[in-house]
């Protein structure tokens, strides 16, 4: 069962990574003008989801006992892509539009929301809903 948990919950992350990078690698730069987020940054933040992607990939297939420690160290990286992403966003808030704003505080909120399902997954904790 638990094996079952961990790949619907890298499954999930994965195909959220892989939006994600589309988005900021493809969408966001052929309409950075409607963003304003500058086309290297957005280069520069479509790298993590990529990276995230393969893990997520890789965690998916090879699933087992460590499927709690393998969802730790996922949780913790989509944190640390949080903190890039918002240090982004004050570097450049001079430069983003309404619309730019508004697609890095969804992004952050869906991110924010999927660590806490993998968080409460690898310490145990009853999740509310069911994967």
């Amino acid at each position: 069962m638990k094996k079952l948990i961990f790949k619907k919950i890298f499954l999930i992350d994965g195909i959220g990574a892989v939006l994600s990078a589309f988005l900021l690698g493809v969408i966001l730069v052929r309409f950075e003008h409607h963003f304003g987020m500058p086309i290297p940054t957005l280069y520069f933040l479509s790298i993590f989801p990529c990276l995230f992607a393969l893990y997520d990939l890789i965690c998916y297939l090879l699933s087992s006992e460590k499927g709690t420690v393998l969802i730790k160290i996922i949780a913790f990286l989509n944190i640390a892509y949080c903190f890039i992403s918002i240090s982004s966003v004050f570097k450049h808030h001079q430069s983003l539009t309404s619309l730019g704003l508004i697609y890095f505080i969804l992004e952050l909120a869906i991110i924010i929301l999927l660590i806490t399902m993998e968080l409460k997954i690898a310490f145990n904790t009853k999740l509310d809903t069911q994967l």
